[in-house]
Order: structure tokens, then sequence, then C-alpha cells
């Protein structure tokens, strides 16, 4: 085995608000695997709430870069499970690196991951788009830009109900909210039924991660369906969420990759609850990612490279939201060099 890795920082069409700040570009990582001549790829961008920054998976990278390298690669997997001892405090990393070993895998076996799980690409539902926190006249002018049949709307702020009223005024596409834990029980428990009126499909993190006693009011209230993103990270969360919220949205960087990821899916039906997996602003690397998972899924939040103004590589493309598949094995990346 034998990796190479670089570093980007990726810029977005417009600057990506939410309820904790604003970015102009995405920093990421994108690693490569060479096994045997067969190159697998994977992807991680930082976020800066997390604590993870590119330059620390760098410096995990060179600290112990021949021991990523040493490991008898068979299955990812058991990849996954080596990789997550040698790096218990960064997740980023592992799912960069956990991603690549799928990649290799499914070219071993000369298929897309989604073949080798007998998944139905016909069942992975539509694709949101994301409208983050700007001017009313702005929000509304990004959504005409970008006409799509499911829209992901950032709130958590202040006059956010009045921005959702003026979005709906010129379109009947389904609405998500996000609040990103920006709102308190009592403003949930007002916002949520206007919500609903406005033909808001489901509200996604609306109070603080450990804001559990709150949680538990409000899931029991609540007239929309509540999916949990920042309460749950890791596969142990998964429970804790169980009568909090409705569902939960896995992310491929926080949870540590795509293995962990289908444990948490499987996990999360077993419960009764709904699954999305969302994305955090990844080029095509890491979408394609999400896109193996897409037909296990209720709803998929993959819109990373539509809000990026340059990508790295080619994977899935998307017509007005379904996820249009390539041909090529593993995890579909084209055209991608380090």
């Amino acid at each position: 085995m034998k990796l190479t890795y670089k570093t980007y920082s990726l810029p977005f069409h417009h600057p990506f608000t939410i309820s904790k700040g604003t970015k102009t570009h995405q920093p990421t990582l994108i690693v490569q695997l060479d096994f045997m001549g067969i190159k697998g790829y994977g992807e991680a961008p930082a976020i800066s709430y997390y604590n993870i920054p590119v330059e620390k998976m760098v410096e995990d990278i060179e600290r112990k870069k021949i021991f990523i390298e040493k490991f008898a690669f068979s299955d990812p997997e058991r990849y996954w499970h080596y990789l997550h001892h040698l790096f218990p405090n960064n997740s980023f990393l592992v799912c960069a690196l956990d991603m690549a070993g799928w990649d290799i895998y499914g070219k071993l076996k000369r298929k897309q991951l989604h073949e080798l799980w007998q998944l139905d690409t016909s069942k992975a539902p539509l694709t949101d788009f994301t409208i983050a926190i700007d001017s009313i006249e702005t929000m509304v002018a990004k959504m005409k830009e970008k006409p799509w049949p499911v829209y992901k709307i950032k709130t958590g702020v202040d006059g956010d109900l009045e921005m959702v009223a003026a979005l709906r005024k010129h379109t009947d596409a389904i609405f998500r909210v996000d609040a990103n834990a920006g709102w308190t029980l009592e403003q949930a428990l007002q916002k949520i039924p206007v919500l609903k009126e406005l033909g808001v499909e489901l509200v996604e993190q609306p109070l603080a991660k450990d804001d559990w006693d709150g949680m538990k009011v409000l899931f029991e209230k609540s007239a929309l369906p509540l999916i949990a993103d920042e309460s749950c990270v890791a596969e142990t969360d998964v429970e804790k969420c169980l009568n909090h919220f409705h569902g939960i949205n896995i992310k491929l960087t926080k949870c540590s990759g795509i293995t962990p990821a289908r444990r948490m899916i499987t996990k999360a039906k077993e419960l009764g609850m709904q699954v999305m997996v969302g994305c955090m602003n990844e080029s095509s690397v890491g979408t394609a990612a999400i896109a193996q998972l897409a037909p296990m899924l209720n709803y998929v939040d993959m819109d990373g490279p539509l809000l990026l103004a340059e990508d790295i590589g080619e994977s899935v493309k998307f017509d007005f939201g379904k996820i249009i598949y390539n041909q090529s094995p593993g995890l579909g990346i084209n055209n991608l060099s380090l």
C-alpha cells in the first residue's frame, strides 16, 4: 500500500452561511491509496467547529504514514478497524482512508459498491439543494438560479420564519429546514407548527446537541419529523437519539467513514428511525461515497459539488435531484489524479 495526499481550498459559488458562521471556501483533504497498482480515493472536508483542520489530518498522516501503508489489505472493514485504533481521535482522516479502501475493494471486484451490496439505485431518494442563510432577496435569487424539487433551508437565526415564508412564495418544491442547533425549546415549539403550514417536510437539529431534555419534550409535541445531526456523530449516538428524534443524519466524515455508516443505517432502521446521509460540502470524491449508500436511505443531502465553484474529479451527476450513476467500479470516481 502506498499513500499520497493533497489538500485543497475549494471556493463556493456563493458565501455559505449557517447559524454557526460564514465561509467562502471549503478546506478538504484528498487521499490516494495505491494497492498493487489499483488506486482508491477518499475525502475528508474540514469543519471548524469539530476542531480537526486539514493541518491536523496531514500531521497525523505524516506521523503514522508507515503504519497506514503497512496494513495487509484484504477487505475494507478490517482496514477500518485497524485505522480506527490507529487514529482514535481523528475520525475525519479515518473516513478519507476508509473511502479509499472501499474504492480499491470495488475496483478489485470490478463493481460499484452499491452493486456489491445488491442495492437498487432506482430506490435512491432525490438529493436536496441547500439554500444558505442570506438576505431574503439573495436567498430567493439562489433558489431561482437552481430550480430544484427539494430544498434544504438553513435557519436558526432571527427572522428565519419570514425567510421560509418568502421562499415559499416562489416555489412548490419540498422544503426541509436545518436549524443547526440554533433554536431554544420555546422557539422550536412556536416555529414548527408555522413551518408545517408552510409545507416543510422535516426539521433538522432544532436544539443544541446536548439538550436531550428539551428534545424529549419537542419530540413528543412536534408536528414535524425531527432529524438529529449534531446530536448524532458516532455509532454510539444512534440509540441515544431514540425517542428524542424521529431520524438521524449521518455524516461520513464525522462518524469515520462508509464502514460505520452502514452499521448506523442498519441500527437506525432496526429502531424504526428514518435515515438521512448528509454532506459536509464534499467534492465529487466524498459525494461518490454518499451515492453508494443512497438506495438505503429515506433522505439524502449530497449537494456539495453543486455548491462548489470548483470540483475535484468526476463521479455521480444530478438530473433535477435524481442521482445519475456512472459505470466505473469502486466509488465511480473518474478524472482524478494526485
